[in-house]
């Protein structure tokens, strides 16, 4: 990570907003740009309309169109930007402090002009090799959605796409299909992330039974906090998609309940991979151990073998090497080659003995 981004980066602890009134606006988080930008896109059956870099001003404008606006908010560090979306769109200050708060755990809200809901955006970082999590905040309204993020870049580009190629279904029907089109993009990049995440998990286990190193328990660590993190993200969403499909406020409309229970379907499927992802884990890190502990034990072992061969020979070297002055074998002409012969076929005889009860 380069300096510039380091120094831009800056951490706000959840403690910060200890003993301030609630709906008090403080950004938690990391400050992922250096300014806030609004885009805004404005489509019916008919017309697309991309506006880029928008003021909150034009962002309330927005309301008196007819068809369905898009405000995507890349930048949440910016306290007066939210503060002036939240008046414009009249936004509940409760819902504006945890649009600021990137630590809020995925959920849905229902007010009488909107409905609010938080996901996690996640994806695989292929160069760092780990998992990058994102807080994105969803308003629903009449005839808009805005959402927010930390940073530029997401996986709502298919969802830009279909709404300028006019596929789909997206530009026929109202404002709450297009935030479960943007729900259904994040799950779909879940997919995404959980597999890259699999890949490795096979990739260590078959690394960890043939040779395991000190580094791989290391990773295996690493991908049980991803797997964590995957798993606090998903297991709030489930509840939140299926309050958003049983809910009754009319801003989500029938057609749309439909997808919302083909997306519930969705992230039932990612919950299983990763409890199952997590159970391979726990087996992977009990595997690591128990080959450790079975070199451990070959080596021992090898060593044991060794010694008990040379143990013998070691006792016979050791009473020829008394400095006595009377020990008749000293005296014999044939002596040393005799106690040579004895400690090889002693030797010997261990090695036969070894091999017949398979010991090496």
């Amino acid at each position: 990570m380069s300096n510039s981004r380091e120094n831009r980066r800056r951490h706000t602890g959840y403690g910060s907003k200890a003993g301030m009134s609630p709906g008090t606006m403080i950004f938690i988080g990391e400050r992922q740009v250096d300014n806030a930008r609004i885009d805004i896109i404005q489509y019916d059956a008919g017309t697309v309309k991309e506006s880029r870099d928008v003021t909150p001003e034009e962002c309330g404008d927005c309301l008196k169109t007819t068809g369905v606006t898009w405000i995507n908010v890349n930048g949440i560090h910016n306290i007066g930007l939210i503060e002036s979306l939240g008046k414009y769109f009249d936004l509940h200050p409760l819902t504006l402090e945890d649009i600021v708060n990137t630590t809020q755990r995925p959920k849905v809200e229902e007010f009488p002009n909107y409905v609010y809901a938080v996901l996690k955006m996640m994806t695989f970082d292929e160069g760092a090799n780990r998992l990058d999590i994102e807080h994105v905040s969803l308003i629903l309204g009449e005839n808009y959605v805005i959402s927010f993020q930390e940073h530029e870049g997401d996986v709502f580009d298919s969802v830009r796409e279909r709404i300028r190629s006019a596929k789909g279904r997206i530009r026929s029907l109202k404002s709450d299909f297009l935030a479960y089109a943007l729900m259904d993009a994040a799950v779909d990049n879940y997919f995404l992330a959980v597999e890259r995440i699999g890949d490795r998990i096979e990739e260590m286990d078959d690394n960890i039974l043939v040779r395991p190193k000190p580094e791989d328990i290391q990773e295996v660590h690493q991908m049980k906090r991803e797997i964590l993190s995957f798993r606090k993200a998903v297991w709030p969403l489930r509840e939140e998609v299926g309050a958003l499909e049983k809910s009754e406020t009319p801003l989500i409309r029938p057609e749309t309940r439909v997808f919302l229970r083909d997306l519930y379907d969705h992230i039932i499927q990612i919950i299983d991979m990763v409890e199952t992802f997590r159970d391979i884990l726990g087996g992977i890190h009990d595997t690591y151990l128990s080959g450790v502990s079975n070199r451990m034990n070959e080596i021992m072992k090898v060593l044991t073998i060794i010694s008990t061969i040379f143990i013998p020979m070691t006792f016979i070297a050791g009473v020829y090497g008394m400095n006595f002055q009377y020990m008749p074998e000293l005296k014999w002409p044939g002596g040393y080659y005799l106690v040579w012969g004895i400690m090889l076929a002693i030797a010997l005889t261990l090695i036969i003995f070894f091999k017949r009860r398979k010991w090496f």
